[in-house]
């Protein structure tokens, strides 16, 4: 299903923190939204699974404005993967805290069904957690209590898959595998990535926040230049299409500081570095 995002405005003690922000994942998309920290993402992403009610503007799944659904119904439809959101799991197993993900597909004193149990148990093979469903959450790993947490998100059944720096804290491997099932699941997703070189990886589309408005948006590699990377991440890079048909970024020795000014000529090797004079330089 598809999720858009009309002209966003948010403010966070009466400073704005988004302004006019739009934006579009079609149904299947994997879009990834990355920008430098304090760009306003995670912000972003609170709008749209309900956390955080915006000013002005417009989120929809689909045709409906997500704000002008119940809770329930919301949650039904959109599943949020956050940084360290394991919640309160003391003492549960793997399989009860996926089970967690088909709270909002009961009433009051609903009770588990077989397609509550259907649910569960696909969600735990889809993301290969069988082997060690019957653990305490608390045990595991940092990567398998990823994969356990989104397991339980699609356990829920969603339209809409939000995940925030789903792979932070993760080894390599772990990055890699997560990835490779997030894009197994077919949901449509938004996803806030940290790493640049993991979205480049996991993305259909980017959309690059820069002080909380979009600096840019489309395919990996028509985002991803050279100008931009130097005008909104600071440093100096280069992005390819290998034939495997990875996007994979290439970053020179030194990054830009921050402000600098570029010479005339505009040319510079790779390890060329624009400084800002410092107080009585």
């Amino acid at each position: 299903m598809r999720l858009t995002v009309d002209r966003l405005h948010i403010t966070l003690d009466h400073n704005p923190v988004l302004r006019d922000v739009s934006l579009e994942v079609r149904a299947g998309d994997i879009v990834g939204l990355v920008g430098p920290n304090g760009s306003g993402k995670s912000t972003l992403l609170r709008a749209v699974y309900r956390s955080l009610r915006p000013v002005d503007g417009a989120v929809r799944v689909g045709e409906d404005d997500v704000w002008e659904l119940s809770p329930r119904v919301a949650a039904r439809r959109t599943a949020a993967v956050l940084q360290d959101a394991g919640g309160n799991t003391t003492g549960l197993t793997v399989a009860e805290v996926v089970a967690l993900g088909r709270a909002p597909h009961h009433g009051l004193l609903g009770r588990d069904g077989p397609d509550d149990r259907d649910a569960v148990s696909g969600a735990i093979d889809r993301c290969g957690v069988r082997p060690f469903a019957d653990r305490d959450y608390a045990s595991l790993s940092g990567g398998e209590r990823q994969r356990v947490l989104l397991a339980r998100a699609l356990a829920q059944d969603p339209q809409l898959l939000v995940l925030d720096e789903l792979t932070n804290h993760l080894d390599i491997r772990a990055r890699f595998e997560l990835l490779d099932l997030i894009r197994a699941t077919g949901v449509t997703t938004l996803a806030v990535l940290h790493d640049l070189d993991l979205a480049a990886r996991l993305c259909d589309h980017l959309v690059v926040l820069s002080e909380g408005a979009v600096a840019a948006a489309g395919p990996v590699l028509e985002v991803l230049t050279p100008d931009l990377l130097a005008e909104v991440f600071g440093v100096r890079a280069t992005t390819e299409e290998h034939a495997d048909g990875v996007v994979r970024i290439t970053y020179a020795a030194r990054p830009l500081a921050y402000g600098g000014e570029t010479p005339a000529t505009g040319t510079h090797s790779a390890d060329d570095v624009v400084r800002r004079p410092g107080p009585g330089r």
